[in-house]
């Protein structure tokens, strides 16, 4: 008899712990019932109603047998247990594949995840780069502002790029006109800046600006000449780059000048050069221009 077999039900009757709980009389009455219903001569053309009812007699025997039915039982619990078992592991092993499939799913989410640090990053970035194109507008705004206002001196004296503040009164006294200039090697002056310098000496009426590549130059109406010579040689303007201050026309001198004195002049007017001199010429004509219009 193959032991596989389960002997209760071929009986028709509950397996496991239930049939280990039937009484002989209930399995007896089973086996009444089921031979009736399985005898060949109910099943006449059935082949395998012989061999039906000769399995139903051998499951029959172990059942009413005490020995054979103990050992069946047993046999039944173990292959329960062993059962139980294979569930519980394989419960065991779909929970640690659903938690392996739950991790790889958070490490491929944190992976794929935006890193907090590099999106402050970016937008650092972002920010920046507007910073940058908002400078570069406002300081192209300013330079085209520049370029409008020294439009009209550019086309009076070619090459030169003028910078003014305040205008110049009737009548200009050259003696009360200094003529400044500087290297382009460090911090350059502007206008604004030459005008702060010198208001320390007197009011400043008019700064007229002359810059080229290599050197920068310019022209400062003080109010009177007494302020004029007090910022002569009292201006020396940024470390950096000091200027070079000189009258327009120094006053005029009684006693015959030394040697040294005389040769002193040519020298700083080397230094200013002749297109300063013809830049203060027209500077200065156009200023009497204007204050004979103003007349």
């Amino acid at each position: 008899m193959d032991i596989d077999v389960d002997h209760y039900g071929v009986l028709g009757l509950l397996s496991g712990e239930e049939g280990a709980k039937l009484s002989v009389d209930e399995i007896k009455k089973a086996y009444r019932s089921k031979a009736l219903e399985l005898h060949p001569d109910k099943r006449p053309g059935d082949k395998q109603a012989l061999a039906n009812f000769q399995r139903l007699q051998s499951s029959y025997e172990i059942l009413k047998d005490e020995k054979a039915r103990k050992l069946f039982d047993d046999l039944l619990r173990v292959k329960r247990e062993q059962q139980h078992r294979r569930s519980e592991q394989e419960s065991k092993r779909d929970a640690k594949r659903q938690k392996m499939f739950s991790d790889l799913e958070e490490r491929e989410r944190a992976a794929f995840a935006p890193d907090p640090s590099t999106k402050e990053r970016e937008e650092e970035e972002r920010i920046a780069k507007k910073l940058r194109e908002e400078i570069a507008r406002i300081r192209a705004m300013h330079a085209s502002k520049g370029e409008n206002m020294t439009s009209a001196t550019s086309r009076e004296f070619p090459g030169v790029r003028k910078e003014s503040t305040g205008t110049a009164r009737p009548g200009v006294d050259k003696e009360k006109v200094l003529k400044v200039s500087w290297e382009k090697i460090g911090e350059d002056y502007t206008a604004e800046g030459l005008r702060e310098l010198f208001s320390k000496f007197g009011e400043v009426e008019d700064v007229v600006i002359k810059s080229a590549k290599k050197k920068g130059s310019a022209l400062v109406v003080m109010e009177n000449k007494d302020a004029a010579v007090a910022a002569t040689g009292s201006v020396s303007g940024h470390l950096s780059n000091p200027l070079l201050v000189l009258p327009l026309q120094p006053p005029m001198v009684t006693e015959a000048p030394s040697a040294s004195r005389s040769a002193e002049p040519d020298k700083l007017s080397n230094l200013v050069g002749a297109g300063y001199i013809a830049f203060e010429d027209a500077v200065l004509m156009k200023l009497q221009k204007a204050a004979e219009k103003r007349k």
